[in-house]
């Protein structure tokens, strides 16, 4: 102010104006002292040389708060009053401001003109403000003249405020009633909305609570008498409601015990998931059967290796879908607030024992299977859904209340149901004929057992079931196998597998284990030794083994029992339905001799192949042979046996044929003279016989052997039909019907037994000793030669002798010769052969009797058992 007096008018004006401009440029700035200012300004220099650093700061926040957006600067202002250095920083801001006030100062002084302008502005401003004030004074002279006016209004509300007291007291006394009235009103709404639980809470409190308070009233009276009403309305519409969630769970029991199977067979499977996926990481690959370098893990081609048919039709669903539990699908909210309102109303034991009742009526419906539950899976299935479903619910309620139902109820309906539904399932699954049927069955039980499993209850007996089933199974699987063996036997052409090239070969190779270092170095084409039933049956044995596996899956069994279930039923498909099969393709009637020793030869084959079933039933079970209580294939047994009765049947055959040939012979029994040739039946019958051994020649020696080796059946047939050949000539001889005999008609038997006897000088079958099948026919040639040779003295001396000449000539088959030879040479008009050598008929007559009394003598001695006979 000083300064100011000491300058001029105009230069004290300029000041003025500048400092009225910066107050209406700056309004925040005005009212600044310059003294302090320029003290302030000195300050804030001392600051900035003491503390740089805050300097800096302070004058980016300077710059920010020059450069933002006014709407904008409080984080920046707010960064100021964090710290510590706020006078600083005000000391910066006012030395800013000064050094602003000098830049307008400085724009004042260069717009000096304009500046005037605006002060001859203000100073008509200031006459408007004059208005204005005097405007304020009148209004404040009016507000006060209207005050009285107010207190007037002020005697009114003293009056308001008496019957306001009277209003009070009128509430005081509607307060107590009105919480009633209101208890009472939500009470109805509960009832009308069914919400009986709460209404029961709700007439609780108004009985306990309110109706105590205003009892005096003539309505609370009412409401007293009406409360046991509303609790017996309440507890007949709860167990209405109860009857309605039974009706609704004994309708949803297959929809519950399906959702409940699904949910237990996505969680097997994701088991099965983790188990393979550790045993793919941990065991080692399975073994290889050892035959010929042929894989005999070969996918499977029956139904029976396939995905099971049917048995879990759900499968096919999303497994990823969220399933729903059984309070997704049932209500359980009528039978929690039936329990609830019971146990409030003090009758618990009464809704328990109703309960309890209602559901094992229902139980013993839902253990009720239908008489055709056995045609279809479904059957079963929604037998089973339904049983499921129960115990299910079941569960949920024990698991759910206190007391409804305790595990001794469960466990005692638990008995009930198993034992019911073990008797329906031995009963139904005995219809069954269908092995997938079976199978599927099975694989439906075993997901029944887990599913109860997983909810606590003991499943045990129906895995001892399933045992029992499993040999039901097997039986089936055997009248199915023995259709296909049938079948297999039936087109069989029963002829040796030919193969033209490389892939043939291999495909059969790959079939059935087979190894010959010849067959493989013989050029194409080329035959096999076995026809196409050998690779088929065998083929069939695997596929039989796989579907004995597939029923063992799932069944909590060790790998040793499987195997011995395995080979146990193996043994009778083989043993019983394999045998049985070729026993009855053997003794067919149409049935040759080539299709015979083609069945030999493929049942050694078969035999040979029973230690590659061995080992591939090892590989399958992972069992090692060598364990203490393994069972043993019995297929060697089988297949000798099947090929004895071959070789018998071969026996019988070619007997048949030589008794069918011989049924051809006409033998003149009173011809004069021979033909001098063998009987064209004879020769017909040799070169058969040549022809019926060729194909014998092909029969393996023994087990170990193939390729064309003479095996002692060619050899056994051979002689079996020599010696049948040589009897049944015999017997022509000595037929009853042929009364008479000439030495023409000796003769021309002595031409065919001549064609015999080089037929087994020929060795048809290779492997005879010496004159080993000659022998065959000595007993005719010695009987012919003492007839045609008449050396009857020879006989006579030397009969009883262990080295006589005709020692194999039997004194009673001589006699009956010798008496048709008499019979004809008496009957005969020229002289024979014997009568010219005899010296007369007496000597015939005294050879008749002395051959006679050889042949009593020889009668007695057989009756005796003599040693002289032999």
């Amino acid at each position: 102010m000083a300064e100011s007096e000491n300058l001029e008018p105009h230069q004290r004006l300029l000041l003025e104006s500048q400092r009225s401009s910066r107050a209406f440029t700056l309004p925040l700035l005005s009212g600044i002292n310059w003294t302090s200012v320029r003290r302030r300004e000195m300050s804030v220099k001392m600051v900035e040389l003491e503390n740089m650093e805050a300097a800096a700061e302070h004058e980016r926040i300077l710059r920010e708060i020059e450069s933002t957006d006014t709407a904008c600067i409080g984080p920046t202002l707010r960064s100021v009053y964090d710290g510590e250095e706020h006078g600083q920083f005000m000391d910066k801001l006012e030395g800013r401001i000064r050094n602003h006030d000098r830049e307008i100062e400085k724009m004042c002084n260069f717009h000096y003109q304009g500046f005037v302008d605006s002060i001859t502005e203000l100073l008509k401003v200031r006459g408007e403000a004059q208005k204005l004030k005097s405007q304020v004074t009148d209004t404040n002279r009016k507000l006060q003249n209207e005050g009285k006016e107010l207190v007037i209004l002020m005697e009114d509300l003293k009056q308001c405020r008496l019957q306001q007291r009277n209003i009070a007291a009128t509430i005081d006394k509607l307060t107590l009633c009105l919480p009633v009235l209101e208890m009472y009103s939500k009470l109805r709404e509960q009832m009308k909305a069914k919400r009986y639980y709460p209404a029961l809470k709700t007439m609780e409190h108004l009985e306990h609570t309110y109706l105590p308070r205003v009892n005096h009233y003539r309505f609370c009276k009412i409401m007293v008498e009406n409360i046991p009403k509303l609790r017996e309305e309440i507890k007949e519409v709860s167990m209405s409601d109860l009857k309605d969630f039974l009706e609704s769970i004994r309708k949803h029991s297959n929809k519950i015990g399906e959702t409940a199977m699904k949910q237990a067979q996505h969680q097997r499977n994701l088991d099965n998931a983790i188990s393979q996926q550790h045993r793919a990481g941990s065991v080692k690959k399975p073994k290889k059967e050892c035959a010929v370098g042929v894989d005999l893990d070969v996918e499977s081609t029956s139904p029976m290796s396939e995905q099971d048919s049917g048995i879990l039709d759900f499968e096919d669903e999303e497994d990823e879908e969220e399933v729903m539990g059984a309070q997704d699908l049932v209500d359980f909210s009528p039978v929690f607030r039936c329990l609830h309102i019971y146990s409030v109303l003090g009758a618990r034991e009464t809704f328990e024992n109703y309960y309890r009742k209602q559901r094992r009526k229902q139980a013993r419906l839902v253990l009720q299977p239908p008489s055709n539950m056995h045609e279809t899976l479904n059957g079963y299935r929604k037998y089973f859904n339904q049983i499921v479903g129960f115990f299910v619910v079941e569960d949920h309620i024990l698991h759910t209340t206190q007391g409804l139902v305790n595990r001794a109820y469960i466990d005692e309906l638990w008995e009930m149901a198993l034992s019911k539904t073990m008797a329906a399932l031995r009963t139904h699954s005995s219809y069954c004929t269908d092995p997938n049927l079976v199978l599927d069955l099975k694989n439906l039980i075993v997901l029944f057992a887990d599913t109860l499993q997983g909810y606590g209850f003991p499943v045990s007996q129906l895995f001892d079931m399933l045992l029992e089933i499993r040999d039901q199974y097997g039986e089936i699987l055997l009248k199915k196998w023995a259709a296909v063996f049938r079948q297999i036997l039936d087109l069989d052409n029963y002829s040796p597998i030919p193969v033209a090239n490389e892939e043939e070969y291999k495909r059969t190779m790959g079939q059935f284990p087979f190894q010959d270092s010849n067959l493989e170095k013989q050029p194409f084409p080329k035959k096999f030794p076995f026809s196409e039933f050998v690779p088929k049956v065998y083929s069939q044995i695997k596929e039989f083994i796989y579907a004995c596996l597939k029923f063992s899956e799932d069944l909590h069994l060790s790998s040793t029992e499987i195997d011995d279930m395995i080979r146990k039923s193996t043994n009778l498909l083989l043993s019983r339905t394999l045998s049985n099969c070729l026993q009855a393709v053997i003794k067919k009637k149409n049935v040759g001799l080539t299709e015979l020793v083609q069945i030999i030869i493929n049942t050694t084959h078969l035999e040979q192949s029973c230690r590659y079933l061995e080992e591939f039933i090892t590989n399958i079970t992972d069992v090692p042979p060598e364990t203490v209580h393994t069972t043993k294939l019995y297929g060697t047994s089988t297949f000798k046996d099947a090929r004895h009765t071959a070789e018998e049947e071969i026996y019988t055959n070619l007997n048949q044929k030589i008794d069918q040939f011989l049924q051809l012979a006409d033998y003149e029994w009173m011809a004069a003279e021979s033909t001098g040739r063998a009987s064209d039946y004879l020769t017909d019958l040799i070169a058969f016989l040549r022809s019926t051994f060729t194909v014998f020649t092909h029969l393996p020696g023994n087990v170990d052997e193939h390729a064309t080796m003479p095996g002692k059946v060619a050899q056994t047939a051979c002689m079996s039909a020599c010696k049948h050949l040589s009897t049944s000539l015999l017997q022509l001889l000595l037929e009853a019907e042929v009364k008479q005999i000439t030495i023409g008609a000796i003769q021309q038997f002595n031409l065919d037994i001549k064609e015999c006897e080089q037929f087994a000088r020929s060795g048809p079958v290779p492997g005879f000793q010496g004159d080993t099948l000659q022998l065959a026919f000595i007993d005719l040639r010695q009987l012919l030669d003492l007839f045609i040779l008449w050396d009857w003295s020879t006989y006579l001396a030397d009969y009883g002798q262990p080295h006589c000449k005709y020692l194999r000539v039997n004194p009673t088959t001589a006699l009956a010769l010798l008496e048709k030879i008499s019979r004809a040479d008496r009957g005969f008009p020229y002289e024979s052969r014997w009568q010219k050598t005899l010296t007369s008929c007496n000597l015939c007559s005294i050879v008749l009797y002395v051959v006679l009394q050889l042949a009593c003598l020889s009668t007695r001695l057989f009756a005796i058992g003599s040693p002289l006979l032999f």
